[in-house]
């Protein structure tokens, strides 16, 4: 069985410690390499070319957020999972809009920390169950107060499609696979989503999914 090869980037060595003792004795799972800054981080990346990266947000000098949005600007494939002590769900996005595929608590039992990791390597979102009671919440305040449609914008069944595949984490090639048509095709109906919900990018997108029920955590 091949193993997932995961980089841990936290300024605490302790974390940094109790995180590779955890994963290191899952059989799926395999450290690879440690950083205590974004820098290092996005170097070690570079280097070790890990299937995903455990990236704290808050470090010196080059923050997780940035060092995120390098490593998926250059090596869109890996994957990257945030480490934060933060649980508002304004910040989940932020943190979406980097590029990372979502991201779990410092204070999350080590259960949780595996199912993230492990949701997060098969191209999927993670969302805490805390941030996935604020977003019902705030859709249901929009819901009452006229702000959020109940229907799709207008949305073709076949964008629907779409809309939750690229939501969960697919790429266009898998989207294509899925739906046995060409990729421009799947890109085809990618803009047509973004141009019908006046969406600017995949964070955007992912939240408008959520809210509408065709994605969960």
């Amino acid at each position: 069985m091949s193993r997932l090869r995961v980089l841990v980037a936290d300024d605490h060595a302790i974390v940094r410690d109790g995180v590779r003792m955890i994963l290191e004795a899952q059989p799926d799972l395999e450290v690879v390499g440690e950083a205590a800054d974004g820098q290092e981080a996005l170097e070690k990346a570079r280097q070790l070319a890990p299937g995903l990266v455990l990236m704290d947000i808050a470090m010196p000098g080059m923050n997780g957020l940035e060092a995120t949005a390098i490593i998926k600007r250059e090596m869109p494939e890996m994957q990257v999972l945030a480490l934060t002590m933060h649980e508002d769900y304004q910040y989940f996005f932020e943190v979406l809009h980097a590029g990372a595929s979502g991201y779990v608590l410092k204070g999350a039992s080590s259960s949780d920390l595996l199912a993230a990791i492990r949701a997060v390597a098969r191209g999927g979102v993670y969302l805490h169950p805390t941030v996935a009671k604020n977003l019902v919440a705030d859709y249901i305040r929009r819901m009452d107060s006229g702000e959020e449609k109940a229907n799709y914008d207008g949305l073709s069944g076949r964008e629907r499609q779409v809309l939750t595949l690229v939501a969960e984490g697919r790429t266009s090639q898998q989207i294509a696979d899925e739906l046995f048509v060409s990729i421009n095709t799947v890109q085809t109906h990618r803009a047509h989503i973004m141009e019908k919900l006046q969406l600017q990018n995949r964070a955007e997108l992912i939240r408008y999914a959520l809210r509408k029920g065709l994605i969960t955590e």
